[in-house]
């Protein structure tokens, strides 16, 4: 009798060996089976030739790329209201999807309290740098852009194509990458000539586009000939741009088909490294802890010249010796 208890108990202690061990050796996410799954949550339309198409029309070139039935897609856009987009980050993350994206700053405190309760789900969110670790949170990344040096190279445009010697600006919130990119706007406006000047006016909206028009036209009526902006707000003032005959200078994402013959350039943002490395680090048990910034050097940035708005070649001469010397440190677009 005695003989038979020892051997059960030696088998239970074996088993119990054996499930410790299997245990351990679980992976820190659950293994996804069929299609890697992103949804992205978006203050504006996906068409919004802006901020949120340059993110959905990278992650659409992804899925193109990887095939439907390896990357799955799924956006709330127009979540104007943070709640509601707070909403939909935690309905993603319920369902299951292994990447939910919070396409905004301001939903940054929404996206925390929600990837505290899913630590198998990676969250992302931009622009910011923070990526929770003060929060105790191993699952969330964070993307940003130096919109600020795209937005040099386009000062240096503006500078040399204006012959009134006035630029106008149409600053959406003034905070941001939109921020960096009039400041560096400006910087390279004013390096390029001295004596030019910037206006430079703020709606207080990253999506009123009637305010952006307003805006548009009085910076035409103070003499501008050239102008730039930033946000999916800008949709309203390259409309007026159009309509008046002023060059346009884009950021975020290609605006050259709103208006072919004012749209000279545009410094795009390509988010795809950022969004291939995320799912590369997810599937291999990082859920998050990186930030990611877009340079001129590491491809992020791009400044796309409109074919059907040709400038001179000694304007894209300087803009491309203005990008290498971006690249190579020798201009610092901010102080």
């Amino acid at each position: 009798m005695r003989r038979s208890i020892t051997t059960v108990l030696v088998l239970l202690l074996v088993i119990s060996v054996l499930l410790t061990g299997c245990q351990a050796a679980q992976p820190t996410a659950a293994v996804s089976k069929g299609p890697f799954k992103i949804a992205i949550v978006l203050p504006s339309p996906i068409t919004d030739m802006a901020w949120g198409q340059a993110m959905y029309g990278v992650l659409k070139a992804v899925q193109k790329e990887m095939g439907e039935d390896k990357l799955q897609l799924a956006y709330s856009d127009n979540m104007f209201q943070v709640a509601d987009a707070a909403a939909a980050l935690r309905d993603y993350a319920t369902e299951g999807y292994n990447l939910v994206i919070a396409h905004g700053t301001q939903y940054g405190n929404s996206m925390f309290d929600v990837a505290k309760d899913f630590p198998g789900t990676s969250f992302a969110w931009g622009t910011a740098t923070d990526t929770g670790a003060s929060k105790n949170l191993k699952n969330v990344f964070a993307y940003e852009a130096n919109a600020q040096e795209g937005g040099y190279v386009n000062g240096v445009i503006a500078a040399m194509l204006s012959k009134s010697g006035v630029l106008g600006v149409v600053g959406p919130v003034e905070a941001g990458d939109a921020k960096l990119y009039i400041d560096g706007f400006v910087a390279g406006a004013t390096a390029t000539k001295a004596d030019i000047k910037v206006n430079i006016s703020y709606t207080g909206s990253f999506g009123d586009t009637a305010l952006a028009a307003e805006a548009a036209n009085t910076h035409i009526a103070a003499g501008a000939d050239v102008l730039t902006g930033s946000a999916q707000q800008v949709v309203g003032a390259i409309g007026v741009a159009k309509s008046k005959g002023v060059k346009w200078l884009g950021t975020q994402s290609d605006q050259s088909s709103l208006a072919p013959d004012v749209v000279v350039a545009t410094q795009v943002f390509d988010w795809t490294a950022v969004v291939k490395d995320m799912i590369d680090l997810h599937q291999k048990g990082t859920m998050g802890g990186k930030a990611y910034t877009l340079t001129l050097s590491n491809g992020g940035l791009k400044i796309v010249f409109n074919a059907g708005s040709p400038v001179p070649d000694d304007v894209k001469k300087a803009a491309e010796q203005a990008i290498q010397a971006i690249k190579d440190g020798k201009i610092k677009p901010l102080p």
